[in-house]
């Protein structure tokens, strides 16, 4: 069978960054009627592991000396909460996420040996929005591509959500050992902000945040340091069905996020990648470096507890967590980039994702 590799990877986010901390007093200062409601949030921010998050939308971006308060998607022009439409909402995503595509595009083939002219396939995936044309015709037309490369668009299944993508890539590049493969994970979930006590919407605003991730796929001989695409495996844990969802409401998407995720991830985590490992006849102390989808600290912990992991295992995921949050189907592209840098030759790398279902992908990856 050929071997597929990602020869690249690149990363973007919004101009807006926002500090946590400043997140957190901004969220409390909007429940000020609400004690439970503002204890609960400075306990979520403050424990979740993330410093800085960014955004499409300017609300919550910490503001300069002497600066007027900010006025957008969420507040009102007397600083207030209000809760947009979905439609509302969507539009600024329509609006916002094709630059930000593009950029993640452009990147990645700057640094990838690949030309524009090159790329045989484009894959989008994001779940936070939607329209037609929608980024994957669009990213035809902004880089210039070819207008007869073919295009696909993954839509709507969650965090995991890179790994069917790269699933298509790999079987495009067998197919086709001259197919060039760009696939762009993107997501703006902080459109989907909503106020109010309950406990499953106060989780998803402390840790959601927006970002695309980009890989370029080929089976073509590699230049310099690249993965190869080993495996892939796909799995559904025997519960958590009702607590990780996604649905379509009037102000916005409604998430659940269910505080038991991380206690189902711990006690089924081992048995999930079973299949992967089975393919290679290994086990989780054969892997050197794991690439974790850093969906919140506590699935992080629980993970790595679940796994028997030494407590410096998941570095990346925890660093990207820091930097960035959770920022859907693009993170796990972003922990992958910072191990590519880091890793060595020959190790062996497990990336991991977990979403609606639950549930849970996975790859095996080496570096090359």
């Amino acid at each position: 069978m050929e071997s597929v590799f990602i020869h690249q990877l690149a990363t973007a986010v919004p101009q807006h960054a926002v500090p946590q901390a400043f997140a957190r007093e901004t969220l409390k200062a909007q429940l000020a009627g609400d004690r439970l409601a503002q204890r609960l949030v400075h306990r979520l921010y403050t424990q979740s592991g993330i410093d800085t998050r960014y955004s499409v939308v300017p609300d919550f971006a910490e503001p300069g000396k002497n600066a007027a308060p900010r006025v957008g998607l969420f507040l009102g022009e007397n600083g207030r909460y209000t809760a947009p439409s979905t439609k509302v909402r969507n539009d600024l995503y329509t609006e916002a996420a094709r630059p930000l595509f593009k950029e993640a595009a452009e990147k990645v083939l700057a640094g990838s040996g690949f030309s524009e002219g090159d790329v045989t396939h484009v894959v989008t995936v994001s779940c936070t929005g939607f329209c037609a044309p929608g980024p994957d015709y669009f990213l035809v037309r902004d880089l210039c591509l070819r207008p007869d490369v073919q295009r696909f668009h993954v839509g709507f299944m969650g965090c995991y959500a890179a790994f069917p993508a790269l699933k298509m890539a790999k079987a495009f590049c067998q197919a086709d050992p001259n197919a060039v493969v760009l696939v762009v994970c993107l997501e703006l979930c902080t459109l989907h902000l909503q106020l109010g006590g309950d406990l499953d919407r106060l989780l998803a605003s402390s840790v959601f945040a927006d970002g695309a991730g980009a890989a370029l796929v080929s089976a073509r001989e590699p230049q310099g340091a690249v993965f190869e695409l080993s495996a892939l495996a796909t799995t559904l844990t025997p519960i958590g069905e009702d607590d990780m969802a996604w649905s379509i409401g009037d102000e916005g998407f409604d998430i659940v996020l269910s505080s038991y995720v991380p206690e189902i991830l711990e006690a089924n985590i081992g048995a999930a990648l079973a299949p992967l490992f089975a393919q290679f006849e290994l086990s989780a102390s054969d892997i050197d470096r794991w690439g974790v989808h850093p969906g919140g600290r506590a699935i992080l912990d629980k993970v790595e507890k679940g796994l028997g992991l030494g407590e410096d295992t998941l570095v990346p995921s925890r660093r990207v967590l820091r930097d960035y949050g959770n920022m859907s189907s693009a993170t796990v592209l972003f922990v992958l980039q910072e191990i590519l840098k880091d890793s060595k030759k020959g190790e062996r790398v497990c990336a991991v994702a977990f979403g609606p279902g639950l549930t849970v992908e996975s790859g095996l990856l080496t570096r090359c």
